[in-house]
C-alpha cells in the first residue's frame, strides 16, 4: 500500500468532531452545572488561570490533571462525576451524582464547588443550574403536579422530548439559593449517554441563552448615545440645504459624527455578532430535542418566541440602526465634500481669472517699461556713438546736427532690436 504524508491537522480535525462527548448519567440523580466568564473581553482571557483554576479543584480530591491545552475534561471528585469545558467566551463545570437528595433542588448539591475556589474563579457566573433528574411516573398528573409545586407556573416551560424519551421543566427563573431549576424526568430504559445528551442541550440552551441577553443589554446602553447622535445628525443634514452655513464646519461636524459611530461599531461589533450566533445556538439545541407538548403547557419554543426573540430582535434591530446611521453619516460626508470641492473650484477658477489680469496688467506694464528702456537707453547710446563718429563726420562737411539726426534713429533702430532679442531669448 502506498504510503501518503497526511495534512499536518488532519487528526486535529477528525478528533474535533468527537470532542466534547456527552456524559453517561444515570437516573435518578442531580446534576449541577456552572458557567463562568470575565466581565470583559472574555474571548481574550487568560486560559492558563482556567486551567490552573481547575487544577485546584482537581487537587482537592486527588484527581489527575488534563491535557496540555485540553479545552475539556472529565474525572471523578468522590461521589460525584465532573465534566470541564472551555468555550470562546466562557467555561462550564457540570458536576453528576446518583440518587436523590430529601428535598428537591436542594442547594448543598451544589457544595460540590466549594466557597473559597469558586471566590478565587478567574470570571464572574453566568449561570448556574440545578437538575432534578428523576425517572418517569405512570400517572403524568402526579409529574404535573411536582412540576408546578417547583416552578412558577406563570412561567413554567414544559414538554415531552425526543419522541418520548424525557420530560423536561423549567421556569428559567432565579431561586433563592442563585441557581435556575430544571426538571427531568426519564423514560425507564433510556441510556445514560442519551440522558447526558438532554442535559448537555438543556445547559448549551441555558448558557447560550444568558450570554445572547449580553447583547441586549449592550443594546440598550448604546440606544441614548444613538438617539443623541441621530438628532445631531439630521441637524447637520439640514444645515447642508443652508446657503449661508458653513460649508467647512458642517464638514467637520459630519466627520466627528461619522467617526463616534465608527468607533461604537467597532467597539460593539463583537458582541453583535456572538449574540446572533448564540440565537442561532439556542434555537438549533431547541429543535434538536423534538418537543411534543406536555399537559397544555408551553413548549421551550414557545417559551423562547415569546420572552427571548423579541430580545433578540432589539439588538438586531439596534445593530441594524447604528449601521444605516454610520451609512447616512458617510453619505452625507461625501455629498457635503463634494459640495466643498465644488466651492472650492469656484474659489480657484475666480482666483485664476483675477490672476489672468493681474498677468495681463503686468505685460502692459513689461511693455511700457520696455519702451521706456528703449528710450533711455537710446538717449545715452546716441550720445556715446555722436562722441565716436563726429570727429569722422566733421571733416567730411556734416554737421553736428545732421549727425545726430542721422545716427538718432540708427541706433534707437538698433537698441530696440537688442531688446527684442533679449526678450524673445528669455521667453
Amino acid at each position: 500500500m502506498p504510503t501518503i504524508r497526511d495534512h499536518p491537522q488532519r487528526y486535529a480535525l477528525v478528533n474535533e468532531l468527537h470532542a466534547r462527548p456527552a456524559a453517561k448519567v444515570t437516573a435518578p440523580g442531580v446534576a449541577v452545572f456552572l458557567a463562568g466568564k470575565p466581565e470583559r473581553d472574555a474571548f481574550k482571557r487568560d486560559r492558563g488561570a482556567d486551567r490552573a483554576h481547575l487544577l485546584a479543584l482537581l487537587d482537592r480530591h486527588g484527581a489527575g490533571p488534563p491535557a496540555p491545552d485540553a479545552t475539556h475534561h472529565s474525572a471523578d471528585l468522590g461521589r460525584h462525576h465532573l465534566k470541564w469545558e472551555s468555550h470562546t467566551e466562557f467555561v462550564t463545570y457540570t458536576a453528576f451524582e446518583q440518587g436523590l437528595p430529601e428535598r428537591p433542588f436542594d442547594p448543598a448539591s451544589f457544595n460540590v464547588f466549594p466557597e473559597p475556589w469558586l471566590q478565587e474563579a478567574p470570571g464572574t457566573r453566568l449561570t448556574s443550574i440545578l437538575f432534578q433528574i428523576e425517572v418517569m411516573s405512570d400517572d403524568p398528573v402526579e409529574m404535573l403536579d411536582k412540576l408546578l409545586d417547583w416552578f412558577v407556573p406563570e412561567s413554567l416551560a414544559a414538554a415531552t422530548v425526543l419522541d418520548g424519551a424525557a420530560i423536561i421543566a423549567s421556569d428559567f427563573r432565579i431561586d433563592r439559593a442563585g441557581h435556575i431549576r430544571m426538571a427531568v424526568f426519564v423514560k425507564p430504559g433510556t441510556g445514560g449517554r442519551r440522558l447526558g445528551r438532554i442535559l448537555q442541550r438543556l445547559c448549551e440552551i441555558e448558557t447560550y441563552k444568558t450570554i445572547s441577553m449580553l447583547g441586549l443589554n449592550c443594546a440598550r446602553a448604546l440606544s441614548p448615545q444613538m438617539a443623541a447622535l441621530d438628532d445631531e445628525l439630521s441637524r447637520m443634514t439640514r444645515a447642508m440645504m443652508e446657503p449661508d452655513k458653513s460649508s467647512e464646519e458642517t464638514l467637520s461636524a459630519l466627520l466627528r459624527i461619522s467617526s463616534e459611530l465608527e468607533n461604537m461599531m467597532v467597539e460593539n461589533s463583537f458582541r453583535f455578532g456572538a449574540t446572533g450566533a448564540y440565537e442561532a445556538l439556542v434555537h438549533q439545541r431547541i429543535s434538536i430535542l423534538r418537543e411534543q407538548r406536555f399537559h397544555d403547557r408551553q413548549t421551550l419554543h414557545e417559551f423562547m418566541t415569546r420572552r427571548y426573540d423579541p430580545a433578540m430582535r432589539t439588538v438586531k434591530s439596534a445593530e441594524a440602526r447604528l449601521s444605516k446611521m454610520a451609512e447616512r453619516a458617510m453619505r452625507a460626508g461625501q455629498l457635503l465634500g463634494t459640495r466643498v470641492d465644488v466651492e472650492r473650484s469656484a474659489q480657484n477658477q475666480k482666483l485664476l481669472e483675477s490672476m489672468d489680469k493681474r498677468a495681463d496688467l503686468q505685460l502692459r506694464l513689461q511693455n511700457t517699461v520696455e519702451g521706456l528702456s528703449v528710450v533711455a537707453i537710446s538717449y545715452y547710446a546716441v550720445n556715446l556713438v555722436a562722441y565716436i563718429a563726429l570727429p569722422i563726420m566733421e571733416p567730411l562737411g556734416i554737421s553736428k546736427t545732421a549727425s545726430m539726426a542721422i545716427l538718432a534713429p540708427l541706433v534707437v533702430l538698433g537698441v530696440w532690436g537688442m531688446v527684442r532679442r533679449i526678450r524673445n531669448h528669455f521667453d
